[in-house]
């Protein structure tokens, strides 16, 4: 096979070659130079960064016939052999597919010979991190006490898997996530080099998918330019790595901030028709409004930007949108994203994010809209009016609350349907949770628990995704007429609230419980559950008080006689 991929081809060949690592090749030369290299170092950061050409680079440069240099020369004998892999003494192991102890045993023992073709036999290990317990134990003398002509390094991506036996005897180096900047350079280099023209849009779109890593975004710029018929073009380049162009995710959001549901659907669908990947489109679009967010609060660093080039159509997107609705929405997707995951039909999750969106913006939007901070202000002297004059209402009703009702130890309600004294009846949900609440029986309770599998069956049938917010409900209390549902997620419980409430409640009186139907997110259930308790124990407290007080005016000889025997067996008759 003649043909070499760009990223063998261009390989770094010097320090001074590996990109976006200036920390590290510095500090590399520096030794190298002075002829004060370690006996063992720890290469670790993400795929593609430099880590294994970085260790190839060291063995040249300290068994090149020049040293101690800097940078090796690539011209002589050991440098030459070393690139072509004809010195025995430069080992490289994979210890993905080397992990055993059998394979470090061998080292161990061979190490100890002295090398055949140059000063120093150099062993690197790539994938450390996936040796094991064994391996590691019986790597750990040799690190430890080598011998004076071994140099080992490691390499990993991931160094928290590593003992901190091991990590403790290296020169550890952290490589990190190249820049965007310095991969277009790289890739510009490159392309000079090799004659090939092409956009600097399409480079950046490259390095935006190549996510810090030099090598594969040299593997996309080789797809790219297999793929392109003369000078390779942004639409060559979204071709290749199944992204979508800034125009298609400005119309998707232009779609969402409008309410307009079909417009957004649309362009979805057209994506996973064109073989677009639903998890990378959702991936864009929040990466898009984060851009957006950045762009509203720090607009001088248009550089971080990941998806986004600031132009004119962004620009008057990004005034049109609120701040806080930004972080509305992007906490929204990113919980969808979460979930399309593990999803076996993830554009399921990505239309249900849409169409949230598109049917919340309006009310999550409006009252910053529509209300200045004077009307504010005027609402919250107003309700606090009305708190006093409740407050002074409910006063003397609870002193003068009749205290010879008993309640049903066995029931979660009282014998009356009168709201019991000190329970508000407020409007809103509260107020009407209170009002159940006052009402409810265990026995109620139980016979919606009984049917609730058959209820879930019936929505299932009904819709799918329907099923899917209700998923997350658990009916808390009911009185007969009505069934209080609790989610552990609000945005579940905002959907089933508005958009599948009729199915539901038809679903219930299919499975024989016709109830109307109220909803609450968990946390607030449990505060207005303790709350009603603690009234009603207030009003124990209460009557008991006034039953001693009773007491106290009874007869002598009545008191006596309870103290006696109890009141279970003191019976009077007139």
């Amino acid at each position: 096979m003649s043909y070499k991929a760009l990223y063998r081809v261009w390989r770094p060949q010097k320090l001074e070659d590996v990109a976006g690592q200036h920390h590290i090749t510095q500090t590399l030369q520096n030794a190298l130079g002075k002829e004060k290299f370690s006996h063992a170092y720890l290469f670790s950061g993400p795929r593609g960064t430099g880590k294994t050409s970085a260790a190839k680079i060291l063995a040249k440069a300290i068994n090149c016939k020049q040293a101690p240099v800097q940078e090796p020369c690539n011209e002589c004998a050991a440098c030459r052999g070393i690139d072509d892999g004809s010195v025995v003494d430069i080992i490289e192991i994979d210890a993905a597919s080397n992990n055993g102890v059998d394979e470090i045993r061998y080292i161990r023992d061979n190490v100890i010979a002295a090398p055949r073709d140059v000063r120093y036999k150099v062993y690197i290990i790539d994938e450390v991190h996936m040796l094991s317990t064994g391996a590691f134990n019986a790597l750990l003398k040799t690190l430890e006490e080598p011998p004076k002509h071994a140099v080992f390094i490691l390499a990993t991506t991931e160094p928290h898997k590593i003992p901190l036996t091991i990590v403790s005897r290296c020169q550890r180096f952290d490589f990190k996530q190249i820049t965007s900047r310095d991969l277009v350079d790289r890739m510009t280099f490159v392309l000079k080099e090799e004659g090939i023209e092409a956009e600097e849009e399409a480079l950046h779109l490259i390095a935006r998918a190549a996510e810090g890593g030099m090598r594969d975004a040299l593997s996309l710029l080789d797809q790219a330019v297999s793929f392109s018929e003369g000078k390779i073009s942004s639409e060559d380049v979204l071709a290749v790595t199944g992204s979508v162009s800034q125009q298609f995710l400005t119309k998707v959001v232009h779609a969402l901030e409008d309410k307009d549901t079909p417009s957004a659907l649309a362009s979805a669908d057209q994506m996973i028709r064109e073989g677009k990947d639903p998890l990378q489109f959702m991936g864009d679009i929040i990466y898009y409004f984060r851009d957006m967010l950045l762009y509203q609060t720090a607009p001088g660093l248009n550089e971080m930007m990941d998806r986004v080039t600031v132009d004119e159509t962004f620009e008057e997107l990004a005034k049109k949108m609120d701040t806080a609705r930004l972080y509305e929405v992007i906490n929204q997707l990113n919980q969808y994203h979460q979930e399309m995951k593990g999803a076996s039909h993830p554009k399921i999750f990505l239309e249900m994010a849409l169409i949230n969106i598109c049917h919340t913006t309006e009310s999550s939007s409006a009252p910053q809209n529509a209300a200045d901070q004077s009307e504010i202000q005027s609402l919250k002297e107003k309700i606090s009016d009305l708190e006093q004059q409740v407050k002074a209402v409910k006063t003397p009703a609870a002193a003068n609350a009749d205290t010879s009702g008993k309640r049903d130890t066995g029931s979660a309600r009282p014998e009356t349907s009168t709201p019991a004294a000190g329970i508000s009846t407020t409007r809103g949900i509260d107020g009407r949770i209170r009002q159940v609440l006052t009402r409810a029986t265990k026995q109620d309770l139980q016979a919606v628990m009984n049917e609730w599998s058959a209820v879930m069956k019936e929505v299932k049938q009904q819709s799918v995704p329907g099923h899917a917010w209700l998923s997350d409900a658990k009916p808390v209390v009911s009185d007969g007429e009505t069934v209080l549902l609790a989610f552990q997620n609000e945005m579940h419980r905002s959907m089933v609230d508005t958009k599948f409430r009729e199915l539901v409640e038809s679903a219930m009186q299919t499975a024989g419980r016709p109830l109307q139907l109220l909803t609450v997110q968990s946390a607030q259930w449990e505060k207005i559950k303790e709350e009603f308790k603690q009234q009603y124990k207030e009003k124990d407290e209460e009557e008991e008080d006034a039953g001693d007080g009773q007491e106290d005016t009874e007869d002598p000889i009545v008191d006596e006689a309870v103290k006696l025997v109890g009141s279970d067996l003191v019976e009077i008759e007139e």
